[in-house]
């Protein structure tokens, strides 16, 4: 077709350096009717997962893609042929790959959700591929980029809070435990996003989970390996931006770009917004930060919802906010089982909620405790189930620290309490218990672990037990309060050195960055929705667009100066990821939930752009990022523990009135 007729003769005068390859895209790629004439070109069906990274190779000739179901794929997007599907030898999701510069497109690298990178040679055999693995990270890793020109090195950022620098030519694999060889910049919070200037390679700029993005000089860097590690995550950073609103909160850097010269970066925020800004601008050093009120205020997020892993319900062009479901009287056959589940889990932490603000409330008579199970919350600290009076459960919400997802593994069994017997955890209904309640679960966040659950135990068996044994139990109880009472101040002092040291390390960096200039915002780009996947990417196309994927299943097309929204393309069923433009064509590359790569080309006749659609979409985008920024997602097992030990407090309460009646009946038969 005309298409390929036009590419062919495209690549050739490129091929034989008779035509500058940016001209081409400065003359496509340079008005808007150019992105309002977008169509939907081909669909390339070459995964059996989730599509979660896509690159060009040099020429554009072929993409490169990796997947959930764990293979590197080669496809020709002219002729929608394969060329070469890899198995990779990762066992998880694989979040990045990238063609190694100058190989002729036979050296792949590539990393996944276990932290693992793989360095892959298509020429070699799978035996001898597999062999070339670096298992340095801890925890996911979550983007690999190669540096310009450079066949040799490449980088690596994860959630261990590293950035690491490999050399070909020094090892072609690491399975060295806990190693430290090749960091060169310990961020000491997760490392989420990184990039480099094309202009200018040695400039890296990094994102980090807590909404900085720091650019280093790396020629001030090194690495163990190289003799030169200079310890610190401070040396080497020249730029240093946050947006003002953002300073105190932690919100995560999904995507990073630089601008084809250099002189802008691009970067997207989960649960937030798309920002612009200059390198070289200082003005941020100026502006008043926030009051301690409002601080206060930043550091008091709302309570969380959960979500299951899995549901999708929320994603997608035809996802509604719940307000407008509630509203539209959404009928129940049409919500999937999983949005079900989500729904349920809601409704417990919203019945924990009223609990929780029943607290201040008098009671005029006593009433046993429930048995309160404790649940893990990443990030270090405990959520325990945590009694707050005598007959109520609170809520609190998860440092703002917390990354979203709950990892099936930091979920223990919820039918007892790590180290806490489950023999003494019910407490059936007594003479003066006024209810029948079902129990509710409380995520708090506790520095005395299962101390107060276990006291609370030890009494209210206490109170239920012949009064020989509710005198030893007491007693045990005194000892066991002494013992507490001291483990609490130990682990208080240790809480008090843990902060003077992070006070002491904060004020250190402070002094070391006296002279890292602090950008102000240049633009902001705003409609979208990026709150329910790690990678989310946004771009520039060309010199006059910006683009990002959405969890609303679109592709938004800004204009990079004014932040005008232009043009809106429904490009996936649930969540758009990536978004790849063609290095010189005018075609663009998309994936995400969906399992394929969707290729985009001004085929339209005329431009055209539904306004009225997308304000549509962009006010329900808003309200739904207003929900997801309350909502944490935690994997199906965590229900399930949940379920098995709501039915093992019931079967407690079976065996409690049962226990209770028999005594009634042998007083009165007394």
């Amino acid at each position: 077709d005309l298409m390929a007729i036009r590419t062919y003769f495209m690549r050739w005068l490129i091929r034989t350096n008779s035509y500058d390859l940016t001209l081409v895209q400065i003359h496509t790629v340079c008005r808007r009717e150019f992105v309002q004439r977008l169509k939907l070109e081909a669909v390339l069906s070459v995964h059996d997962g989730c599509v979660n990274t896509i690159s060009w190779n040099d020429t554009g000739e072929y993409i490169l893609s990796g997947s959930d179901d764990t293979n590197l794929v080669i496809t020709n997007p002219y002729n929608r042929k394969v060329k070469t599907t890899i198995r990779s030898g990762h066992r998880a999701n694989i979040f990045s790959a990238k063609f190694m510069p100058h190989t002729n497109d036979q050296q792949i690298v590539s990393c996944s959700g276990d932290g693992i990178i793989f360095y892959t040679n298509i020429e070699k055999s799978q035996e001898i591929n597999r062999q070339c693995q670096f298992t340095c990270h801890y925890g996911t890793a979550y983007e690999i980029i190669t540096v310009p020109n450079d066949p040799y090195t490449f980088l690596s950022c994860g959630e261990d809070g590293t950035v690491r620098w490999f050399d070909m030519r020094m090892k072609t694999s690491c399975t060295k435990e806990d190693c430290k060889d090749d960091i060169l910049i310990n961020c000491q919070r997760a490392a989420t996003s990184i990039s480099i200037c094309p202009l200018v390679p040695y400039y890296l700029a990094v994102g980090c989970s807590d909404s900085s993005v720091r650019i280093y000089d790396r020629r001030m860097l090194g690495t163990r390996a190289t003799g030169n590690y200079m310890g610190r995550g401070t040396i080497g950073m020249c730029v240093c931006f946050v947006p003002e609103h953002l300073s105190s909160k932690s919100c995560r850097v999904t995507s990073l770009c630089y601008s084809e010269d250099g002189q802008e970066v691009l970067v997207s925020y989960s649960s937030d917004y798309i920002y612009l800004f200059d390198p070289k601008d200082d003005q941020a050093r100026e502006l008043k930060g926030p009051s301690e009120e409002r601080r206060e205020e930043l550091r008091q997020p709302p309570v969380k919802r959960l979500r299951l892993r899995g549901d999708w319900s929320d994603t997608g062009p035809r996802a509604r906010p719940e307000s407008e479901r509630e509203r539209d009287g959404e009928q129940s056959p049409n919500v999937s089982l999983m949005q079900r589940m989500s729904d349920m889990l809601s409704r417990w932490f919203e019945e924990a909620s009223e609990a929780q603000s029943s607290r201040a409330r008098p009671q005029t008579r006593p009433r046993a405790l429930p048995h309160v199970s404790s649940v893990f919350l990443p990030g270090g600290a405990e959520a325990a189930g945590h009694v707050i009076s005598d007959q109520s459960i609170g809520v609190t919400e998860a440092s703002p620290n917390t990354t979203e997802t709950l990892k099936s593994t930091s979920v223990p069994s919820l039918g007892t309490s790590p180290g806490y017997s489950s023999g003494s955890g019910s407490t059936p209904p007594g003479p003066g218990r006024t209810g029948t309640a079902e129990p509710v679960l409380s995520l708090h966040y506790s520095t005395e672990g299962t101390t107060t659950m276990t006291r609370e135990s030890v009494l209210t068996s206490a109170r239920k037990s012949p009064p020989q044994a509710a005198v030893l139990k007491l007693i045990f109880y005194k000892h066991y309060s002494a013992c507490s009472t001291f483990h609490r101040r130990s682990a208080a002092a240790r809480i008090q050195e843990l902060f003077r040291r992070r006070k002491e390390r904060r004020e250190m960096e402070e002094s070391e960055t006296q002279n890292i200039r602090r950008p102000s915002i240049k633009m902001v780009y705003k409609g979208h929705r990026n709150s329910r996947t790690m990678i989310k990417e946004s771009c520039f196309w060309g010199n006059n667009f910006v683009m990002s994927g959405s969890d609303c299943g679109h592709i938004f097309i800004w204009d990079r100066h004014t932040g005008e929204h232009l043009m809106l393309l429904e490009a996936d069923n649930h969540v758009v990821n990536c978004l790849q433009p063609h290095p010189y064509d005018p075609i663009l590359a998309s994936s995400g939930i969906d399992y394929d790569i969707k290729l985009w080309s001004p085929l339209e006749q005329s431009a055209s752009f539904n306004r009225v659609l997308a304000e549509e979409v962009i006010a329900r985008n808003e309200l739904m990022l207003e929900e997801t920024r309350n909502t944490i997602t935690v994997p199906a097992s965590f229900m399930l523990r949940m379920l098995a030990s709501l039915n093992h407090i019931r079967t407690d309460r079976v065996e409690g009135d049962r226990s209770e009646g028999s005594g009634q009946e042998n007083e009165d038969e007394q």
